[in-house]
């Protein structure tokens, strides 16, 4: 019979700063959000703002116009930034007397350098970013010397999934071995979104650059390579969601949970609503050349392509997120966490805010790190970051046998199944 831990995060008052034992002074930081005119940063800054009102905010695009616009939003501690993250001396003069840079300028896929880590380690700023590809963050975590001689704390997938989603994992691991009832032997991360979320074209397009990407998970130790978008399962992800389909993906938290947390046998996947978009992406990673799917400016066009019709299906879809977080144990004790919320473009908001604030509230020490990593967020600051996070949500619970938190629970079998 599976044992759980009867913590249910959902149900706790949010805990204070002075709780976690660290003392913060986030009131007088200055925090540029690369990407603060779109979706994912605009989202961003406005939690922020509610999180901590007296944070100075710097929104940072190339559209004057849209940035005029979410000052105005803001109020009085924000002010507006054009800068390019393409070019050398836009990026450092944009990180002059900045205490943090958050980069949710995406997509992710498919770039070629840091050039924002970059440019945070030269002006000695934290850095945050939102990155969901497992290539560009594995190429941020080569800069770690790099960081350290510059005293410079960086972390790397600090959004909602990845991001939250990782520090889920890291506390059922760690729970389940405070508890010494069985090493952890299976992580599965399960994701479901209604549409594009409401987060807009970046997201559309970080969807099809994955589809050209072949998953990467692990069995029993062993790296294996799959067919992205295969491999459906039927998870229910419980109260306000319930049970929706999932595919295989390419996400980084995969890579990052086998290492940092020494799970042998890791995967994720993905659905979206509604379920003729999960056919159609199936369709996309059967018919399209991956080298099609791995082209920014051929996705690009299919993005204007599709959009349109994407940004009035949404309109009926709404924008549910959910993660679903199950944990497998020897000796067949299975714990999972649930993270749910009606609005997937307020959620990654406050996700990603959350990460912001522990990092200026000293969590994170020099070095490029997961979020997984005590070094990157110490498992002190976690309970506060994914209270933070958890505003607003539906369902959020943690350390729960599986039928505890399911609509129609049922047994599984294991087999060899990642």
């Amino acid at each position: 019979m599976a044992c759980t831990c009867m913590r249910h995060w959902s149900s706790i008052r949010l805990p204070t700063v002075a709780s976690t034992g660290i003392q913060p002074e986030t009131g007088k930081s200055r925090v540029l959000v690369l990407g603060g005119t779109g979706r994912v940063g605009g989202s961003t800054a406005i939690a922020l703002s509610k999180l901590s009102p007296d944070l100075h905010i710097i929104v940072a695009g190339r559209n004057r116009e849209k940035g005029a616009s979410m000052v105005a939003t803001l109020g009085n501690n924000a002010e507006f930034a054009e800068v390019d993250i393409n070019k050398v001396k836009s990026l450092d003069s944009a990180l002059t007397d900045v205490d943090l840079v958050v980069h949710a300028a995406g997509p992710f896929q498919q770039t070629e350098n840091c050039a924002v880590l970059e440019a945070a380690i030269r002006a000695k700023t934290a850095y945050l970013d939102v990155c969901d590809d497992t290539s560009y963050a594995l190429r941020a975590k080569s800069f770690m010397n790099e960081a350290l001689a510059a005293n410079v704390p960086a972390i790397t997938t600090g959004g909602i999934y990845p991001g939250v989603s990782n520090l889920m994992a890291a506390e059922l691991v760690r729970v389940a071995k405070s508890e010494n009832k069985g090493e952890p032997e299976r992580l599965r991360f399960y994701y479901y979104t209604a549409g594009t979320g409401g987060a807009g074209p970046t997201i559309l397009a970080t969807s099809f650059l994955l589809l050209g990407e072949e998953v990467t998970a692990y069995n029993k130790g062993e790296k294996i390579k799959l067919r992205p978008y295969s491999g459906m399962v039927n998870i229910d992800f419980g109260k306000g969601i319930g049970k929706k389909d999932v595919y295989l993906l390419n996400l980084p938290e995969v890579t990052s949970a086998h290492q940092v947390l020494g799970v042998p046998t890791v995967s994720a996947r993905f659905g979206t609503a509604p379920f003729i978009w999960n056919w159609a992406m199936d369709a996309m990673t059967r018919f399209l050349p991956s080298e099609v799917l791995r082209d920014r400016s051929k996705v690009q066009e299919m993005v204007q392509l599709f959009d349109p019709v994407v940004r009035v299906i949404d309109g009926y879809a709404g924008e549910r997120v959910s993660i679903r977080v199950d944990l497998e144990c020897s000796g067949g004790r299975q714990t999972i966490g649930v993270f749910s919320h009606k609005r997937l473009s307020i959620s990654v908001g406050f996700s990603v805010a959350a990460f912001a604030l522990a990092m200026l509230e000293g969590s994170t020490q020099p070095g490029v790190w997961f979020p997984e990593q005590p070094e990157g967020i110490a498992i002190e600051a976690r309970e506060l970051l994914l209270a933070r996070a958890a505003q607003g949500t539906i369902n959020f619970v943690m350390h729960k046998a599986p039928w505890m938190v399911e609509t129609n629970p049922k047994e599984v079998g294991l087999g060899i199944y990642v």
